[in-house]
């Protein structure tokens, strides 16, 4: 049914419980998978107020820095994929908008599944924080599945 799954991760615990299902599940239907970790540009985190002369940090620190977090964190994917026996490939984007990355991602990777943990928010807190789960959900052109991750696994 599925032959790639695109696996995002932010490198968080609930995001590597997601991302550890998501390798199971392509185990489970031999689908190979795309670890996808999606970088936001440096003026996307220090806004455009002209606060960014208060940051110690240039572009090119910010740069590496992100790129070392990506690679640490799909490098968790991967060996999890290693170990369930997966064929898996890395990939690590810059979007300013990191549900329009996790779907241009699935598209120029021709995946034909997005496999997503969700953290179960709602009420205000959801409002407040947003869901890149649900933008997600909103944007794809692919199949998606919402995996809810549990908060004490």
């Amino acid at each position: 049914m599925f032959k790639k799954i695109l696996i995002p991760t932010d490198g968080s615990k609930l995001s590597a419980q997601a991302a550890n299902k998501g390798v199971c599940f392509a185990r489970t239907i031999g689908a190979e998978i795309v670890a996808l970790h999606v970088t936001q540009p440096f003026a996307a985190t220090v806004g455009f107020d002209g606060m960014a002369a208060a940051y110690a940090i240039t572009d090119e620190d910010y740069d590496r820095t992100a790129a070392e977090q990506a690679k640490k964190y799909l490098q968790a994917v991967l060996d999890r994929a290693e170990t369930a026996g997966v064929k898996a490939k890395p990939l690590a984007v810059s979007n300013f908008n990191v549900a329009d990355g996790i779907v241009q991602a699935a598209q120029s990777e021709g995946c034909d599944l997005i496999f997503i943990g969700s953290h179960g928010r709602s009420g205000l807190s959801r409002l407040l924080l947003g869901s890149v789960t649900v933008k997600v959900l909103g944007l794809a052109k692919v199949a998606t599945l919402v995996y809810r991750v549990k908060e004490n696994d």
